[in-house]
């Protein structure tokens, strides 16, 4: 028994002599582990809503013809604003290539941009006993003599009133851009845009009614005439805007865009009396334009996955 004691004894000396020389002895060089930040991954679909204001304009023509032989009366160019709230929504798809992102996008405002503008075709000129009546016709409307002066009744002018209004406008556009950061996106867009603007285009005036030379004063007839009409067009938007990484998979926008839906036009025959005895038709042309300035927010489906630099 002695002896299986002094046995064990040497066994445990033997190992833990082994142990310490273990511990003793050099061990070769690991680097720690670095950590890498996994970034962001701006590919998947995503939808999201907006808010904005626009300032739109309309470049109008707005013409007086005679009805019977085509000829222009009297013509006016001018301008007015189209400036409204907007507001709608967007889905789009993204992919992301190293630090660039590539993605297509749609949306659909409604629009509360209306404006209006005044041209005026004019009257006839001062008159007197000896005025003929082709001296006291207007441009656009017939004057009225008499035999003595007080009869002599130079022609009124006719005014014309155009308000238009974009009732909503929508774009399809590709866009691309670098991230700044990780989880901030800097991008150009640009495409189709499409939209509706309803015109109505109002003429006001007096016709003077009654027989020329008879010493009988003429009637003076008030007229009011309208026509509206609502015409979808079709055109092109470009852009810029910034997006950032707000909360998990959701992100926050500002964009600016500049639209341009071409012209849209109408034309309607009034009851104006022409000097040629023709009625008057009423026609315009108006090229609509855009700014748009807008904020929004975007959900992203799909986590952040690692994005690779």
């Amino acid at each position: 028994m002695k002896r299986i004691f002094i046995g064990i004894a040497g066994v445990t000396s033997l190992l833990a002599t082994g142990a310490i020389a273990a511990d003793l002895a050099p061990r070769p060089y690991t680097k720690a582990p670095v950590i890498v930040d996994p970034g962001y991954d701006w590919t998947g679909f995503y939808a999201g809503v907006n808010i904005g204001y626009s300032w739109g304009r309309s470049s109008s023509t707005q013409s007086f013809i005679d009805t019977t032989s085509g000829a222009t009366l009297n013509s006016n160019a001018f301008k007015f604003d189209m400036d409204g709230v907007i507001g709608g929504g967007q889905i789009g798809y993204n992919w992301q290539k190293d630090r660039w992102v590539f993605g297509l996008e749609a949306d659909i405002q409604g629009s509360a941009q209306k404006g209006d503008g005044n041209a005026v075709c004019p009257g006839g000129p001062a008159t007197s006993s000896t005025t003929t009546a082709a001296a006291v016709n207007g441009t656009c409307t017939v004057g009225h003599i008499g035999d003595t002066v007080p009869f002599n009744v130079a022609a009124l002018p006719v005014t014309n009133n155009l308000s238009q209004k974009l009732e909503w406008f929508g774009t399809v556009r590709g866009r691309v851009g670098p991230t700044i950061t990780p989880t901030i996106l800097a991008y150009v867009t640009g495409g189709l845009a499409y939209g509706e603007v309803r015109s109505t285009n109002t003429v006001t005036g007096t016709n003077l009614v009654g027989p020329q030379g008879v010493n009988t004063p003429p009637a003076f007839v008030a007229v009011l005439a309208s026509s509206s009409n609502s015409s979808t067009r079709v055109g092109w938007t470009v852009g810029a805007g910034i997006e950032g990484v707000v909360s998990g998979n959701w992100t926050a926008k500002i964009e600016y865009l500049y639209m341009d839906l071409g012209n849209v036009s109408g034309s309607f025959v009034t009851p104006i009396i022409a000097p040629s005895g023709a009625f008057v038709t009423s026609r315009y042309s108006s090229h609509i334009t855009d700014n748009i300035l807008r904020v929004g927010v975007n959900y992203k489906w799909g986590g952040p996955v690692v994005a690779k630099y």
